[in-house]
């Protein structure tokens, strides 16, 4: 069994975990805040959403994008605080969730489809991409709740967790930031996939909420590893001196109005293999 430790709590719901300059940052979403913190613990609250922050990401000039998800927007953390970089409001009626920045900061941002909080029957939607300019378009239609997402090293594929598709799905990036090539990575039957991280052996470290665990999984839909928890994994990322640290999103629960006990915390385990590729 992995020795499985906690590295803070006290969160309503942790999300969006981000390995950046020797800290991991995330969103505690439905407390409305972003926070980083070290190795140790130590955190430091880096910015305030009023409607609700999910993915993270960083322009290659070092400013923060978060999600926005109510009013479904990208925003940006300039010297003088968050502005809007970009609009999404009109490709989706939804609430906005996690996403991906590509080297040349480009944001892939996922959307939920459908009203997952009132109980709706899950619908396809859409992936929508985020240019530096602010300018916004669909790059992938038909997905099932896109949630987590990898670029690989190379830059050329992008590999998307689809919740309540219960799969992973990959394409090809184009020159353009355009996606190509669908096919499926790895299914998922009985699970729904949400955070995921790219490890330096191809693999994919996938948080399952409904399982209680996090799953290592080689394309094709091999289980390599597993690792059980006391409660909903919702997130992962590798990072660390070394990017050999597994830090897990855990929950007893992700529904905002369940989410007063504060019960979030950022666990993590030792792993082998380091992440590579983004985020």
């Amino acid at each position: 069994m992995a020795q499985v430790n906690t590295l803070a709590d006290g969160f309503r719901f942790t999300e969006g975990p981000r390995w950046h300059q020797d800290r991991l940052w995330f969103s505690d979403m439905h407390d409305h805040k972003v926070w980083a913190v070290d190795i140790d613990g130590n955190k430091e609250l880096m910015a305030e959403v009023p409607n609700e922050p999910s993915g993270l990401g960083w322009l290659p000039d070092g400013r923060l994008l978060v999600v926005s998800m109510i009013d479904r927007k990208l925003l940006r953390q300039d010297p003088e605080g968050l502005v809007v970089a970009a609009d999404l409001s009109a490709l989706t009626d939804h609430r906005c969730n996690d996403m991906v920045v590509d080297a040349q900061g480009r944001a892939y941002v996922g959307n939920f489809g459908f009203d997952l909080h009132a109980d709706e029957k899950p619908k396809a939607t859409c992936l929508i991409l985020a240019e530096t300019d602010g300018s916004v378009r669909v790059v992938a239609e038909d997905v099932m709740f896109p949630n987590g997402t990898v670029i690989t090293p190379d830059g050329k594929t992008l590999i998307l967790g689809e919740s309540f598709g219960a799969r992973l799905t990959a394409f090809t990036i184009g020159d353009d930031g355009s996606l190509s090539d669908r096919r499926v990575w790895a299914q998922m039957d009985g699970a729904a996939p949400d955070g995921i991280c790219l490890d330096e052996e191809g693999a994919i470290w996938v948080a399952s909420p409904v399982g209680n665990c996090v799953l290592r999984l080689a394309e094709g839909s091999e289980v390599l590893d597993r690792i059980d928890l006391d409660r909903g994994a919702f997130a992962c990322m590798l990072g660390g001196p070394d990017r050999r640290r597994l830090f897990i999103c855990t929950a007893k629960t992700s529904h905002p109005d369940k989410t007063h006990e504060r019960t979030a915390r950022i666990d993590f385990v030792d792993v082998k293999v380091p992440g590579a590729g983004l985020p």
